[in-house]
Order: structure tokens, then sequence, then C-alpha cells
């Protein structure tokens, strides 16, 4: 008992030490069938190294009683979480114990097992593969109350599914705001050959100091500091931005902390590279609200790639990314031997805010760069992609590529088409309309999670679910869904007008890539930029006065465009993706065939508008949802029923599992393991004992019997 004591207590102490070791190899063979990883969530702050904090200067950190820098050696960067330098030693929730959480590389088809283990101590957490579509393992998708209950702290749980498809993707946490603190990262899946050229991966994320309980409170309640009250800022076409204070931006983990022109002198990320070469970026947005207008000084990037699927190459001065969105570029390195900036800047107005990086080409000098960002002008204009709006003001020299301007680079995956008659049709208004209060919604309902597991638990959604009281011109808050039929195709229309439009949103939806087959803008004044009005194309309905309608209704302007008779669809090489962006005033139709049973959030990918309810779930061929494993976690409310306090308890075998069986597999041969290797190294020393005392039991009585010694001979044990 007492040996099962101590091995319990060794397990406990190297177990937790042993997977976030293990979980250092993050790339898994090619050859592999199944890759297997471990994620272990807990908190960390930032500027500590071990016990020891530390404040950074010239791209380098020293200990907190370091009085002169340049005598001083600088300390170790590996193991200190440094996000933007802050010295106020920011509270971070991460994945083994580094931000962004490590990459995890695997390649198109291999089985992918990841065992988290949630480790903070007050707070729930579920893993989202963003991108993924989880075909056949619905409840692997990582959204808490949609396809499972939440990972409870000090429990495990294990996601197993298929790599697929081929790109760059991510994973992230689907509780609450906790993206907002750090718990995400990388997730790349390659195709089963050998990589054209050297690949840079790239996570970029707004910043602030804020607890995730913190984000969505501010937005509802408003920002202030010493009784001042703080506005939100706009976008370039006069849209705005919510209340998520930006004091820095990240890349890879590392930015600095400015105050005004001057920065707190923390170190930033570099790319290393050699001249003459050829780079893949692996762009990924993790941000919680900002869109970055990133760029190379002095190098061009060629766009082939967004949300893990291919376009036709454009090569551009600068790309826009938005939350949730992945883009891959190829950037040529052709220039002087040197350090060169990169650059990811917020689309506001009246602020600069920017987040940084070092393109440093091997040989270089170890400095900061001193390149310059490319000048605009009439004869020389800069082309940038995937703008959320259709111009920039005319004084800046710079044209916009929106992104249905791309097309798909493979000519044998066309959008999905139906006969008129059979072609599904449906609305969707993201937008904060209101009239005493403006929550975030989608066709004014504003998504509120259930007690349960919608996936694995439906028959218990019954009362959760929206009603009558859910009109064209009232907000309602309820479980949001929208039923898709098996095998049909539908073409959705995402929106943003009516009176609660003027926020642009990044919308993602789970279990598919859908083909974007159009876009429609606001209009705009081709000379400032700004937004004037609503596209026409759209009819909002439910009010007399466009502006005030809530635009839960929303149908075509023109009666003769349904059943897929809109003009201008691209339906022969539509791109795929599964984040757009939905500009003020504008909308996006995109196409799916509901061929992946399953209940699949769809949300805006801005934190705070997510939170709001902004979002719903598209329960799709419920018919034929997959069972999920066996013993697969429930979630429920408890209600205590005084009348049956005095019930008699139910028979042990019909109630419970005998107390033997409730240990996991795991745990009963992870201890099984133990002991019999305990067992086995103790028969090792003992036969080396009986040994030993043999020998020298033979050497004593040689040596007596030839005279060579009187002593008394003591065997040592």
């Amino acid at each position: 008992m007492q040996f099962e004591r101590m091995t319990t207590t060794i397990l406990q102490l190297i177990l937790p030490a042993l997977i976030v070791s293990l979980a250092t190899a993050h790339t898994c063979h090619q050859d592999a069938e199944t890759c297997e990883f471990w994620l272990h969530i807990d908190h960390r702050m930032t500027m500590v190294k071990g016990r020891i904090a530390v404040f950074p200067e010239n791209g380098q950190l020293y200990s907190y009683d370091t009085v002169n820098t340049s005598a001083a050696t600088p300390m170790d960067l590996s193991d200190v979480i440094t996000a933007d330098g802050w010295e106020g030693y920011r509270l971070v929730i991460v994945a083994n114990n580094s931000l962004p959480g490590p990459p995890i590389e695997v390649y198109e088809g291999q089985t992918v097992v990841v065992h988290v283990k949630n480790a903070l101590t007050s707070e729930s957490v579920t893993i989202h593969w963003h991108g993924l579509h989880q075909t056949g393992t619905p409840w692997m998708d990582g959204v808490a109350f949609v396809n499972q209950c939440p990972i409870h702290p000090g429990s495990s749980f294990t996601y197993r599914f298929k790599a697929k498809p081929k790109g760059t993707f991510w994973y992230h946490s689907h509780v609450g705001s906790q993206r907002t603190m750090g718990l995400y990262g990388a997730l790349i899946i390659r195709e089963k050959k050998p990589m054209e050229m050297k690949e840079l991966i790239a996570v970029i994320t707004d910043w602030n100091h804020w607890d995730s309980t913190e984000v969505h409170q501010r937005m509802l309640y408003g920002m202030y500091d010493h009784r001042v009250k703080l506005g939100s800022t706009d976008s370039l076409d006069g849209s705005h931005f919510s209340l998520f204070r930006y004091e820095s931006g990240l890349i890879n983990g590392k930015g600095r902390l400015y105050d005004g022109n001057k920065h707190n002198g923390a170190p930033l990320h570099v790319f290393n590279v050699t001249a003459g070469e050829q780079y893949r970026f692996r762009w990924i947005a993790a941000g919680a609200l900002f869109p970055f207008r990133i760029s190379i000084d002095e190098h061009n990037l060629t766009i082939i790639a967004s949300d893990g699927y291919d376009l036709k190459p454009k090569t551009v001065e600068s790309l826009v990314i938005n939350p949730g969105e992945r883009y891959d570029f190829i950037i040529t390195t052709d220039k002087p031997v040197g350090n060169y900036w990169v650059r990811a800047i917020t689309l506001e107005v009246n602020v600069n805010h920017t987040a940084e990086a070092i393109l440093r080409y091997d040989t270089a000098d170890n400095m900061e760069p001193e390149s310059s960002k490319k000048s605009c002008t009439q004869d020389d204009k800069c082309v940038v992609a995937n703008c959320p709006f259709s111009y920039y003001p005319k004084e800046a020299n710079t044209v916009c590529i929106r992104f249905d301007e791309f097309k798909a680079l493979p000519d044998d995956d066309p959008a999905p088409t139906a006969p008129q008659e059979q072609l599904q049709e449906r609305f969707i208004n993201f937008a904060f309309p209101g009239i005493n209060s403006y929550p975030g919604s989608a066709n004014g309902r504003s998504f509120v999670n259930p007690p349960v597991s919608a996936m694995t638990q439906p028959q218990e959604l019954g009362k959760y679910r929206c009603g009558e009281e859910c009109t064209e011109q009232t907000n309602c808050h309820c479980f949001g869904t929208m039923d898709l039929d098996h095998n049909k195709v539908y073409q959705i229309v995402f929106l943003n007008m009516g009176n609660g439009k003027g926020w642009a949103h990044p919308i993602h939806m789970h279990g598919h890539s859908f083909y974007v087959v159009k876009m429609g803008y606001g209009s705009y004044n081709e000379t400032t930029g700004k937004i004037m009005g609503d596209n026409l194309d759209i009819d909002c309905r439910g009010g007399k006065e466009r502006s005030k309608s809530f635009c839960n209704n929303a149908t075509w302007s023109n009666s003769t465009w349904f059943g897929g008779n809109v003009p201008g669809l691209e339906l022969t090489n539509p791109p795929r993706k599964d984040t757009i962006i939905v500009p003020s005033g504008g909308y996006v139709v995109v196409r799916i065939k509901a061929d992946n049973p399953g209940t699949w959030f769809m949300h805006c990918h801005i934190d705070l508008h997510a939170s709001d309810g902004m979002a719903l779930v598209l329960n799709e061929s419920f018919p034929h949802h997959p069972k999920p494993p066996k013993d697969f976690p429930r979630c429920v409310d408890f209600e205590y029923d005084m009348s049956n306090r005095n019930m008699e308890p139910v028979p042990e075998k019909e109630n419970m599992k005998p107390a033997e069986k409730m240990v996991s597999n795991e745990q009963f041969w992870v201890v099984t393991g133990c002991l019999i290797a305990g067992i086995v190294l103790l028969g090792f020393i003992i036969v080396c004992m009986v040994c030993n005392k043999e020998k020298a039991k033979k050497q004593y009585e040689m040596k007596y019997a030839t005279g060579q010694d009187n002593k008394v001979f003591t065997v040592n044990s």
C-alpha cells in the first residue's frame, strides 16, 4: 500500500513535466499514420524568468535588479513570455508555457490526437481547430456547449480527428474571451510531398493588459481611465471599431509598448532568411478586433492561398488580414543583405498602431532595421489586397483589391449548383440592431449558450431555442439555429445592414469552407473613401425607413434574382474560405452543400461581437448526425426536486460503475506499468545481491583454503 502511494505521488510530480517535455516535438513525420501531441493549459506571467522579474532594453532582457545594462549580461530570452515587454507583468493563459502555443505541424490524411490538460485553477476551457471541417467527428470541433462540454479545471480531454484539408490553420480557446489572453497557436497541414520552398509561420494579434473577463464587460459598460470616458476609434471608411483598447501588437508573441513615438525596447521576433531564395509565409490572424495591413519593407508579397485554399497568384505591396483569416504569400529575398521591417498596421485613423518584426538576411548585423515603408505615389501606387472597403482616400495613392477579385487556382472545384426550384437561399444580417439596447445578433437573435452540448444532447435543447418572441423588429436572446437539409445546396447571403450596421464583421463558419461567389459593397466617396450608404441590392424590409429597419428578414430588392439568378455570380472558379469580411453596408454571397452532418457554430470572429451574441448554430443534416464516442461527457443543469428528497437510491449495479472500473484505461496502464517496472527493478537488485554474495563467498573460501587470508570477510549488501 505504501509503495502504491509512493508511485502515485511520483506520477503526480513528474507527469505534468513529462507532458510538456513530450510536447516539444510538434512536427509529425510524413510517414506516420497517427500524430500525438500534448497541450498543457495553465496560467503564466509575462516578463518573469523563473521567479525573477525582468525588464527590456535595446531588444534584450535584464534582471530586475540590474543597474548598469551596458556592463551586464543580457538574460536568455527562452522560457520568458515577453509579449509587449510591459513591466506590470500581465497574466496570460497559454499552452505549454509559450505564447503563442506550440505550432502543430502534420501531413494531410494523418490522424491527429491531442491530449489537453486543463491546469487552470478556476476556468474551463475547450480547443477549437479553426478551419478544419471535422467531417465525421463533429464532436471534436471544440466549441463549448455546441459540440462538447467545457473541460473543467483539473480535467483532461483528448481530441482525435483527421488532418484535412491541407493548408494554414490554427487552434484556440473557444470559451469566453480566453483567446485574448494568449491561448492560441498555429496548425499547419502539409501535402505529403517535398516542400517547394522554406516556410515561415507568423501569428499576429492585437494586445492589451486586460484579464479575459474584462474584455466583454468593458464593451458593455464603457471604458474609463482616471475619470475620463474613452471612446472607440474609426476605420478609414468611417465605420467603427469596438471598445477593445489597443496597447500593442504582437507577432509570434513579441511586440513593443509605445508611448507616442517612444517604445520600451522589448525584443521582437526575427525571421531569418538566406539571400537569393523564396520563402512561403503563413500568416494567421489570432487577434480580438483589429484588421492589420501587413507589408515587408522593399519586398513584394505574392498571395497564393487564403484559409487553406489555393488562389491564382496576385502580387501586392501589402494585404489586410482580419481576425480568424489566414493568408499565404511568397517573398523573394533578392534585396541587399540587411535587416528589413515587417510591419502590421491597423486600419484605424488618427492613431499609429503598428506591430513589428524583423526580416534578417544571413550574415546581416544583429541590429534593428533602418529600412522604410514604400512611398505610394501617383506614378507608383501601392496595391493592397482584401480591403474591407472599396477605396483608400485619393491622396493615399493606394489601390484596393477586394477579395471577390481573387479566383481559385484549381479549375476543377466549381461552386455547388442545384436546379432553380431546389436551390435553398438564406439571408443572415450580422449587426447590432436595437432601440434602447444594441446587442450583437444574427437576424436579431442574440446567441445564448445552452447549459448542454447541442451536438450530443439535442433532446434537451427545446426550451432554449428561439421562439415567436423573435420578430422582424425585435431583439431576443436565445439559442439561435438554422436547419440545413441533408445534401441540399444552400446559397447564404451574409449582410451587414439596417440600423445596426457600422462595424465590419469577419464571419467564420465551422464545418465548411464556403465558396465566395459574390461580394456587394456599400456606396463610397471615391475621393475621401468614406462610406455614404448601403448597397441597394438588399431590401431590409421591416420598416418604412431603411436606416431604422433591424433588417432581420432581408431579401433581394429585385425579385428576379431568386433561385441563383443573381448577376455576377462566380460559379466556375470561386475562391474558398471559412472566414470572410462582411463590410458595413454590404453583403457576401456564399455557397455550401449540406453534406457534413453536425452542429456548426457560425459567428463574427471579433471576440467582443461573438461574446455579445453575434452568432448562430447551423444544425446540419440532423437525422444523419454521427454518434459521439462511448462515454462522451454530458453537461446539464441540476434542479433539486424537493418532492424526491427522500427517494430511495438506485441500486449500485444500475446507478454506478464499481469503483475499480471508474479508473480510466490510461491511468490503469500507467500505474500498472510503473508497478511492473518497480517489481522488475527490485528483482534485478535481489539477483545482483545474491550473485555478489555467492561470488564473495567463493572468494573467501578460496583464500581460506590457500591460506592467503585469515581475516573476517564481510559482504556489503
